[in-house]
């Protein structure tokens, strides 16, 4: 065991935590419980010699102690590079937080993955993870699972062991353990059994990839594992990673993975009646419990007569990573609540999570989040079951009415409201009149409405350009939202110092741009379209194709529950990438236009009005 010393600027925050929320008392005079949480942030970016923390595991030990463990990112939050295996303690069930220990030291290369279990028998921590070397491993690699195990809760670990009879040969290209904790079975024969939730991936080189996921099982407190219950297909249906276990009442194993398929869903399940050794049917699909292409955690917080209640993790935006909320199943996995009968914890961007049962009617949760980014920080919440039943309120991030200000009329059907703002003035256009933009705040801002809403339908965006920066970005159009990853979006910017237009399309897990070989910032005026159409995302300037990609199906604005802007015209919708130069004849259409409307529309102005959404000419402004 190695101790990686503190950034001096971050030893005080890594000797105890912030709390941020008070705890109230237990109970209120008729004796019901008060709902409480208290929350705080165990590992931060850029602290105790580590440039970003991800991957959080948590467990309970049997002398009380909390064990939070996470990946220790060297240089940067990428999977693959120098990668410790590190963890904090806390005495006090979360409040505070001991100082930062390095349980495997990766060395350059990347130990990560972390599965802890608590054998409450014995009182040992194991601890299983997966290693790889310092060499990229963007596209797969070869990865093995190792174990490592702790007898004093934690203060001291064996050295890593390989565990050669946990991988067959032929998983090649990826191997994963987990990542979040693992159990410990209680009932049947198998009672005392330690399960692991794992994923590989084969690939000869030439063939189809194939995609498996399995169950680790140990009976005797970690010393020695067996491969148990698998399943693969190498047909893309079901993908099954990143595997989450939990016993049920009637003692079979419930696995919930993260699915990468094709089937509609970004959850799919499996269940093992014979402690582990084998599933009972392949895994299926569950597009029902709705959240982004993200792990999750599951945790029991009651088994009983009066109640069991199954907790489970994980941001509940359909598409984003955002909104981490607890969800509940009172039917023994059968069934989970919305995310509107959850609990959200925060409402901003987060990613992976890890639960633990505390003491009495607590739990705790530990998860990425952050106000930009994920993976600014990983958070603690420790929480009563009463405050899960708390209201969460109105999401943040939806907007309220715009501020009044001068309008340019919409002459599309809905005639929606545009804004106009920062003091853009009507200029020469490319018929008749358009619009200036100076840059610095103009912009035009339509607000939300089911007539921009492009959903997961073919659409078609246009408009004309006229401009001749040679620097900076310039936002010509953007709908929705902004963020990175799969963020639900589409927009189109001029980037002249790339010398190109490009475009994005963001759906589910799929983010695809197209973009020109020119950035046309010569000062003549330029027609420019964007159009996903038969599963094509197109570019076309001047009536000519300047960029086409594969267009994955999907909705850029998926979530919209969460909030969503309109359609900003100038400017990206956070107000950076202010356009400089004219535009002329904005048309939103929620399908695809033929080629032959298209240039009738380019040559003519021709008004067509088949599902047109917005149609601005810039006539007038007031």
């Amino acid at each position: 065991m190695r101790l990686r010393p503190p950034a001096p600027l971050a030893a005080a925050a890594l000797l105890v935590s912030t709390i941020l929320t008070a705890p109230a008392a237990a109970a209120d005079q008729s004796g019901e419980a008060v709902p409480f949480v208290e929350e705080n942030v165990p590992f931060q970016q850029k602290t105790g010699g580590y440039a970003c923390y991800r991957i959080p595991a948590v467990v309970h030990a049997t002398n009380g102690d909390v064990l939070a463990f996470a990946e220790g990112r060297v240089a940067d939050c990428g999977d693959d590079g120098d990668i410790d295996l590190v963890l904090r303690r806390s005495s006090d069930g979360g409040k505070t937080w001991g100082p930062l220990q390095v349980v495997s030291d990766g060395n350059g290369g990347t130990h990560g993955n972390p599965v802890p279990i608590v054998d409450n028998r014995t009182g040992r921590i194991v601890l299983v993870t997966t290693h790889n070397g310092p060499e990229p491993c963007t596209n797969g690699c070869d990865r093995d699972p190792y174990v490592q195990t702790s007898d004093d809760f934690g203060s001291t670990w064996t050295a890593p062991r390989e565990l050669t009879d946990a991988k067959l040969p032929n998983w090649n290209f990826w191997y994963a353990t987990g990542p979040m904790h693992g159990i410990q079975l209680q009932h049947g024969p198998h009672a005392g059994r330690l399960v692991v939730g794992a994923s590989f991936e084969t690939y000869d080189g030439t063939g189809p990839h194939v995609y498996g996921t399995h169950l680790l099982y140990s009976d005797d407190a970690g010393e020695t594992w067996h491969i148990g219950a698998q399943t693969s297909r190498d047909d893309g249906t079901v993908i099954a990673q990143e595997v989450t276990v939990v016993e049920l009442a009637d003692g079979r194993i419930y696995a919930l993975a993260r699915e990468r398929g094709t089937d509609p869903g970004n959850r799919a399940f499996a269940t093992s009646s014979d402690g582990g050794t084998s599933f009972d049917a392949p895994f299926r699909t569950l597009p029902q419990l709705e959240m982004p292409d993200v792990q999750g955690a599951l945790v029991r917080f009651s088994e009983g007569p009066e109640q069991n209640r199954i907790l489970f993790s994980a941001p509940a935006h359909p598409a984003a990573r955002e909104v981490m909320t607890v969800r509940s199943s009172y039917d023994e996995a059968r069934s989970f609540g919305t995310w509107e009968e959850g609990k959200v914890f925060h409402w901003g961007p987060s990613a992976y999570s890890d639960m633990v049962r505390l003491d009495g009617d607590q739990a705790g949760l530990l998860y990425e989040g952050g106000v930009a980014s994920p993976y600014e920080s990983i958070r603690w919440a420790r929480f009563n079951e009463a405050y899960l039943s708390t209201p969460n309120g109105t999401p943040p991030g939806i907007p309220g009415p715009p501020a009044p200000g001068p309008l340019t009329p919409d002459d599309g059907p809905a005639h929606n409201p545009a804004y106009v703002r920062g003091g853009a003035t009507v200029a020469e256009g490319k018929f008749g009149t358009g619009i200036a933009l100076d840059g610095v705040d103009d912009h035009v801002e339509v607000p939300y409405d089911a007539s921009i809403d492009l959903g997961a339908d073919d659409f078609t965006l246009m408009t004309w350009i006229r401009y001749g920066a040679t620097t900076g970005s310039h936002a010509i159009l953007w709908a929705y939202r902004t963020g990175s990853g799969s963020t639900p979006q589409v927009w189109l910017r001029a980037e002249p110092e790339s010398k190109r237009i490009r475009a994005l399309l963001s759906v589910d897990r799929f983010n695809v741009t197209v973009q020109s070989a020119a950035a046309y910032n010569d000062g003549a005026w330029h027609h420019v379209v964007l159009q996903r159409a038969g599963g094509k995302l197109r570019l076309l300037i001047d009536g000519v194709v300047a960029g086409s990609a594969t267009a994955p199906p999907g909705s850029v604005t998926a979530g919209k529950e969460f909030g969503v802007r309109g359609l900003h015209i100038g400017q990206r919708v956070d107000g950076a990438n202010r356009f400089r130069g004219s535009l002329d004849e904005v048309r939103v259409y929620r399908r695809a236009l033929s080629d032959a409307e298209l240039q009738q529309i380019r040559e003519t102005n021709k008004p067509i009005v088949n599902k047109l959404g917005l149609a601005l000419p810039f006539s007038t402004i007031g």
